[in-house]
């Protein structure tokens, strides 16, 4: 398994900086961000730092989406970030939840997604392509390389994923979930005739490690309400009745509505529907042999990749914990 950390662009953008650093330095491989420009910094600007700032580092956004920036832009960043550090850029792409909310929109179709991630992995690594009914390609890229993850939980997404992208986002450590959607998507590559087993598995969920259980829950209960503004889609959707698993869907039942300016924070005022057995089941928390247990549990399933959510009040003791005492036990 390798691991990664996902981070808000809060300021000053410095402190993001240092963190993945700090992070680099205890075994984390990978350095996520959120990616909502009116809700945090601009992200394409501190990777362009992290990467200097770090050796060996894989950086991008968890996640992007195809609405805010022209796709051409979006791969010229990349593009560009590739070639000033050596190909160590990847992207996570979703519909533009947070992002495309605040600023009035509806999150972008699948079908939009889809070609949004066709358009930049070739534009990026070079190759010709047809964008606004142009053929484009970028004449400086050489030998690029960006790895397109998507994330999602309907089924037309797990779907999407299995036919076309290179890894699978689950945000959410719950195992039963984890089992369906992972299980969706091998399956869908399959019937698109592609090998599952080239498909990374990612699951992305907060992490903290100690013995207080019920302050790390009140410190992470954020979570649940951030999945459960996806899963409220979702039942809109397809219903409760439909084929999205109860082990997702019955927990919103409660939910009233949903503040975008605590988005993803700590002390979240749109959470108080969430349960103790959500945190539990969601995340990841108490000392570091049950992160251990929960991961190897994970890694049974097929997940290649966690991506450890760091908003809480002890992120640096976490990371440490991660480094001293949890990565050397599951890095492959």
């Amino acid at each position: 398994m390798e691991f990664g950390v996902v981070l808000q662009n809060d300021p000053p953008a410095r402190d993001v900086v240092d963190r993945m650093r700090l992070a680099e330095g205890n075994g984390f491989s990978y350095g996520w961000t959120f990616d909502s420009h009116v809700l945090w910094q601009e992200p394409f600007v501190i990777y362009s730092q992290i990467l200097a700032a770090t050796s060996r580092m894989t950086v991008g956004p968890m996640v992007t989406n195809p609405g805010t920036r022209d796709w051409s832009v979006t791969a010229s960043m990349f593009a560009t970030l590739n070639e000033m550090h050596g190909n160590r850029t990847i992207c996570g792409m979703g519909r533009g939840d947070s992002a495309h909310r605040v600023i009035g929109r509806r999150p972008a179709t699948l079908a939009t997604v889809r070609e949004s991630m066709h358009v930049i992995k070739e534009l990026a690594e070079g190759r010709e392509v047809v964008h606004h009914g142009v053929l484009l390609r970028i004449p400086w890229v050489r030998e690029g390389r960006l790895p397109m993850w998507l994330a999602g939980y309907g089924p037309k997404a797990l779907r999407l994923v299995g036919e076309v992208a290179d890894g699978f986002i689950l945000q959410t450590a719950d195992l039963d979930i984890a089992r369906w959607t992972i299980g969706s998507v091998r399956q869908a590559a399959l019937d698109g005739g592609r090998d599952p087993g080239a498909i990374t598995m990612c699951v992305a969920a907060p992490a903290y490690v100690g013995a207080d259980l019920p302050h790390q829950r009140d410190q992470l209960r954020w979570f649940g309400g951030m999945v459960g503004n996806h899963v409220a889609d979702l039942v809109a959707r397809y219903g409760t009745d439909g084929p999205i698993p109860r082990a997702l869907t019955d927990y919103i039942a409660g939910r009233e509505g949903y503040d975008y300016s605590h988005h993803g924070k700590a002390g979240h005022p749109s959470t108080d529907f969430v349960p103790d057995a959500i945190v539990d089941r969601f995340c990841l928390v108490g000392p570091e042999s049950a992160h251990v247990d929960r991961l190897r549990e994970l890694a049974e399933i097929g997940v290649d990749h966690f991506a450890l959510y760091l908003m809480h009040d002890e992120p640096e003791r976490t990371l440490e914990a991660y480094g001293r005492d949890i990565i050397p036990k599951l890095r492959r």
